[in-house]
């Protein structure tokens, strides 16, 4: 395409702050997937007055700092919202705005690592008057129109291939109750077994690094719902499982609680890490969390925690070997599955790149 010209995203985007003063916009996350309502990650209302919030609306962007991203969000509904005001809100002209955000979605790594510097959240924020000065490929509008189009249809593609694995999510869980009945009513009376009883701690081996203190490396820095970073160095090189210690999500259970890991990675204070001798109960144990709740072993109330004398009273209905070992080989099917459809996300997402 031709009449293409680089340009600072100060040109197309001016900063306001407008409050929600009379508490009448809901409010909604910005993050890594973009604008998302409230109520689609979190299980509960964490409060009922927003008017301190920042209110966004049609052609508006919202930026703020995430663990691993700049989280970036424009809004093209004719709708209202409302956003925390710790986030930057800033008017979109001149440019059409669905474009823009394929242009910092594509380059949200590179404008990560070019602006953000070791400050307020998660002891990142982002240098602002230098991210402004930033140059985006610009096309005339008739182009910028034609390659919204075509990038919409990939974003539709990957939007199926990501529901596609949530269905396999959910057969997995399916098929544990299908095999070993519901967890919280256990109607195969299968033997309970305090959780220490069925595995290894090893919490003591777990090494928190601040932020500050990390350095960049290819090893996986885990935390309590997942990976948080990547770091030089490694303290674990095995199969384990990590439990979440800590956190709001122990109870709003928005990602999982228990995942298994392998491999060279490197575990802070925030999950318990166990190993089990089988594969085939770690893989049981992980799905198990999955469907239960927890909530009756959880302290703290302005940070819940899940300690380590409670997870270990938990019990654990143990079925027989012969079938754990049956629906490990049926995960490593649907794991199969899964990873085909991961590639494919890879390619689909790397056409987006602008």
């Amino acid at each position: 395409m031709k009449g293409i010209e680089c340009i600072e995203l100060r040109k197309f985007i001016t900063e306001y702050k407008q409050k929600n003063e009379k508490n009448e916009f809901k409010p909604v996350a910005v993050g890594k997937y973009g604008i998302r309502t409230r109520e689609s990650i979190y299980s509960k209302e964490l409060a009922k007055d927003y008017s301190k919030n920042k209110i966004i609306f049609k052609n508006t962007l919202t930026v703020g700092m995430g663990s691993r991203q700049i989280d970036i969000g424009i809004l093209t509904d004719d709708v209202i919202y409302s956003v925390s005001p710790a986030y930057h809100t800033y008017k979109i002209s001149g440019i059409n705005a669905d474009y823009l955000r394929y242009c910092l979605m594509c380059r949200n790594e590179d404008m990560f690592k070019r602006f953000v510097k070791r400050g307020s959240r998660q002891g990142k924020s982002i240098d602002l008057k230098r991210w402004l000065e930033y140059e985006i490929p610009v096309y005339d509008v008739c182009n910028q129109e034609k390659i919204v189009l075509k990038l919409n249809k990939v974003t539709n593609v990957i939007s199926m291939r990501k529901q596609q694995l949530q269905k396999l999510d959910e057969l997995i869980q399916a098929r544990f109750v299908e095999m070993f009945g519901d967890p919280i009513i256990n109607p195969f009376n299968w033997e309970k077994k305090r959780f220490d009883s069925i595995c290894e701690n090893l919490d003591s081996r777990r090494k928190p690094i601040s932020s500050g203190d990390r350095v960049e490396g290819i090893y996986p820095y885990y935390g309590a719902s997942g990976i948080v970073d990547y770091v030089e160095d490694y303290i674990f090189d095995e199969d384990i499982l990590l439990v979440s210690e800590d956190g709001a999500n122990l109870l709003m259970r928005s990602t999982p609680i228990a995942f298994s890991v392998s491999g060279k990675v490197w575990v802070n204070n925030h999950a318990h890490v166990v190993k089990f001798d089988e594969m085939s109960l770690q893989k049981y144990v992980e799905i198990y969390f999955s469907l239960i709740d927890i909530s009756e072993n959880i302290t703290g109330s302005a940070q819940p925690k899940l300690n380590q004398a409670k997870l270990n009273a938990m019990m654990i209905p143990i079925p027989e070997k012969a079938l754990l070992e049956q629906y490990c080989e049926f995960l490593k099917q649907i794991y199969k599955s899964k990873l085909v459809i991961k590639n494919l996300l890879q390619i689909y997402k790397h056409q987006i790149q602008m």
